[in-house]
């Protein structure tokens, strides 16, 4: 009712993560910048964080859509898995074909290898987004580790993005986990967008479904 009342196309203040109303302060043009940089160094992870709200996943969807077309993406919205979930999410998410009745660490571990390879031979680049990975566990971060052991002379052949809460900050300094730590090769810490941004932000989103500014005052 209020989008026709209102001369709207669309619902501009959705919570859904929709890159096209993602208005871009210097801080998320600097957070995506972060995150394609670290896609290109020979590194296996990037990390974003930022408090809930800030823009994070939304930035992740940007990215994906800036990423190189020979490129596979495969997701994970929910990272409260076991080291065999997740590898077996990880399956899902690259297509790879497996016997559940067969299920092991090693198992997945090898099927998701030689997926690795096979792209690599192909011209594919591979990548890992985990999104809320504050809730990972220790474990199963160093399995993910492990994935990205693979790589050629000049690069890994997994990157991993890792998006989560000011927790993933604190999660990273655990001793058991600072070989994984080393190997982040670009990290960013999103910050609330200012006062003077919100309005722009505002008007931006307002923009997109073709809303006029003016139906908010200044105040």
């Amino acid at each position: 009712m209020y989008l026709s009342y209102f001369g709207l196309s669309d619902n501009p203040f959705s919570i859904a993560p929709n890159p096209d109303y993602l208005y871009m302060s210097p801080r998320h043009k600097e957070a995506l910048a972060h995150l394609i940089f670290g896609l290109r160094e020979s590194g296996g992870f990037v990390m974003l964080t930022g408090e809930v709200g800030t823009g994070k996943t939304t930035v992740s969807r940007k990215l994906m859509q800036q990423l190189p077309e020979n490129t596979q993406v495969a997701m994970i919205l929910n990272p409260t898995l076991s080291a065999l979930e997740l590898l077996a999410t990880i399956c899902d998410e690259l297509g790879i074909e497996y016997s559940s009745e067969r299920a092991s660490l090693k198992y997945f571990t090898d099927k998701i290898l030689n997926k690795l390879a096979s792209n690599h031979e192909l011209g594919i680049n591979t990548v890992l987004i985990v999104d809320e990975a504050q809730h990972l566990l220790p474990e199963v971060l160093e399995q993910l580790r492990l994935l990205t052991n693979l790589e050629t002379n000049r690069e890994k052949l997994l990157k991993v993005v890792l998006i989560g809460q000011p927790e993933l900050q604190q999660l990273l300094k655990r001793n058991e986990l600072r070989q994984l730590a080393q190997r982040i090769t670009a990290r960013y810490h999103l910050l609330p967008l200012t006062s003077a941004e919100v309005g722009a932000y505002i008007g931006h989103r307002l923009g997109v479904a073709n809303g006029d500014v003016s139906v908010f005052s200044k105040a």
